[in-house]
């Protein structure tokens, strides 16, 4: 898994999915389908209810935005839209962990002086929690990075202890096995031996 989250890294093409936002460009709101390469995971949750937490950073004003978003999302903050497409983490069981997102960034600006605002696709491409060298926003006033991606996989409970104890608890009286009484009494430990005279 980490080695196909640092193989898509490479992958700075593609768009994301449609927005529902109704606060974004509509320049923006259609930028096309998937990025290829994403395929929804068929372990643990789906990826569209899965939910990423990503920091934007104004470096003008050193103002630091928490976005908490779904794939296909997009949020608009001024003249900045970020578009998330899909996060991933890394199974539990791998080493080491990795938690990503494809992420896209959208800057309304002038190319020159004379020209007119335009929206301009900055980034494209998954960005890394842990290696946040391995694909940069670069962009003069904005950054965007991977905080958290909130997603389970099978056998990750929050308290395993509560899932063990599920496992043992007798079944529910609709099933076929014959509950157990509550008057037998309980089994008696034989006595010991005893010593000879």
């Amino acid at each position: 898994m980490p080695l196909s989250l640092m193989a898509l890294a490479g992958c700075g093409g593609g768009d994301g999915a449609d927005s529902s936002s109704s606060d974004v460009p509509q320049a923006v709101g259609s930028v096309g389908p998937a990025p290829s390469g994403l395929v929804e995971s068929e372990f643990g949750t789906p990826v569209k209810d899965r939910v990423a937490t990503l920091g934007l950073l104004n470096k003008r004003n050193n103002e630091t935005t928490e976005l908490k978003m779904k794939p296909g999302e997009a949020r608009r903050i001024g003249n900045v839209v970020v578009k998330l497409s899909s996060c991933e983490r890394s199974l539990p069981w791998e080493r080491p962990q990795q938690t990503g997102a494809f992420v896209q960034l959208f800057v309304e600006e002038r190319a020159s002086v004379s020209e007119p605002l335009r929206w301009r696709k900055v980034f494209s491409g998954w960005l890394f929690k842990e290696s946040p060298s391995l694909n940069v926003v670069e962009h003069p006033v904005y950054d965007v990075w991977v905080k958290d991606c909130a997603m389970s996989f099978p056998g990750e409970e929050e308290k395993p202890e509560d899932f063990a104890a599920a496992k043992r608890a007798p079944k529910a009286s609709g099933s076929d096995s014959a509950p157990a009484s509550q008057d037998a009494p309980a089994p008696q430990a034989p006595a010991a031996p005893a010593a000879p005279d």
